[in-house]
């Protein structure tokens, strides 16, 4: 991966640790820690400082505060499944250490949201308009252009793809990478069964793209369960190497990406699930000292 210089937080906010006594008390302690950390903030935009933006979450319609980030280096062709897999799996990564960003968001037409907002979402235009809104909102403090794809997601029951709807995928995608040739590639590992990250990853990997995210779709999961590792270590053997990237620095700004997307991660205090399995995540650091990490995978054939 590219060294950049990594974000420094303008403010200090003491991070709440999801061990000891805070295995209990984790999730009140990161709201807190979250609060305290959009107040700033906020104090900031009132005083004028043009580099913190105001975004407001399309769902709730809370307002929260976060620093716009300045792209540099080697762009990067981001190719996601939904509108929330890049927040949900690598954008902390991307806050600590900006780069220009397109996102394309393959699967944009869909009824899916938390089985409590369903009444309030209750068919597929609204649901897709809500989750469009959400993107737009996730990405704003990246300065990300986006593409849509306009594909219908997959409903449980799942069954494997299409696979003349991978060919569709991987040509659609093709063209749009045509117009990127300087654009690193990345994508999903699908450690997750959803059968739309298998199909994404599959699209990226003939496009070329050796650089994939271990991708959180199942939140409440995380796709961690021991059939999904063991037929993920089945699928891809010894070809795909770890590499972990400290995300503590900008874990609370990652936060607030993830509140704006409130059909999928509902009530507020249950993000944080991702932010948990960020800590765990960071056990495996090398040097010890992060507090949270998200974590990549590499072909063998890549470097970093």
């Amino acid at each position: 991966m590219t060294k950049e210089t990594p974000v420094q937080p303008q403010f200090l906010v003491d991070l709440p640790v999801p061990d000891g006594q805070g295995i209990y008390t984790f999730p009140d302690d990161l709201h807190r820690a979250h609060q305290t950390h959009t107040q700033q903030l906020a104090a900031r935009h009132r005083n004028h400082d043009h580099r913190v933006l105001e975004v407001t979450a399309p769902h709730t319609r809370v307002p929260y505060y976060i620093e716009a980030r300045t792209p540099a280096g080697r762009p990067v062709l981001v190719i996601e499944p939904h509108h929330d897999d890049f927040a949900l799996s690598a954008s902390g990564t991307f806050l600590a250490r900006p780069r220009p960003l397109t996102v394309v968001s393959v699967f944009t037409r869909s009824r899916s949201v938390h089985p409590a907002l369903e009444a309030t979402y209750a068919d597929v235009d609204t649901v897709s308009e809500l989750r469009d809104r959400e993107g737009a909102a996730a990405l704003a403090p990246f300065a990300a252009r986006r593409h849509l794809l306009g594909h219908k997601d997959a409903e449980p029951p799942y069954k494997p793809y299409d696979p003349e709807l991978l060919d569709r995928v991987t040509e659609e995608l093709r063209r749009i990478a045509v117009l990127h040739p300087d654009a690193e590639l990345l994508a999903p590992a699908a450690v997750t069964r959803h059968p739309d990250h298998l199909l994404v990853h599959e699209a990226a990997v003939r496009l070329g793209c050796t650089w994939f995210w271990e991708d959180l779709a199942f939140w409440s999961t995380y796709a961690l369960a021991s059939c999904d590792q063991h037929l993920f270590r089945t699928r891809t053997g010894a070809t795909m190497w770890p590499e972990l990237v400290d995300i503590t620095d900008t874990v609370l700004d990652k936060v607030t990406v993830l509140r704006m997307h409130g059909s999928q991660m509902h009530p507020a205090r249950k993000m944080y699930r991702p932010i948990r399995y960020a800590f765990t995540t960071a056990a495996d650091l090398v040097d010890g000292h992060g507090l949270y990490a998200e974590r990549f995978y590499r072909t063998e054939e890549s470097t970093c």
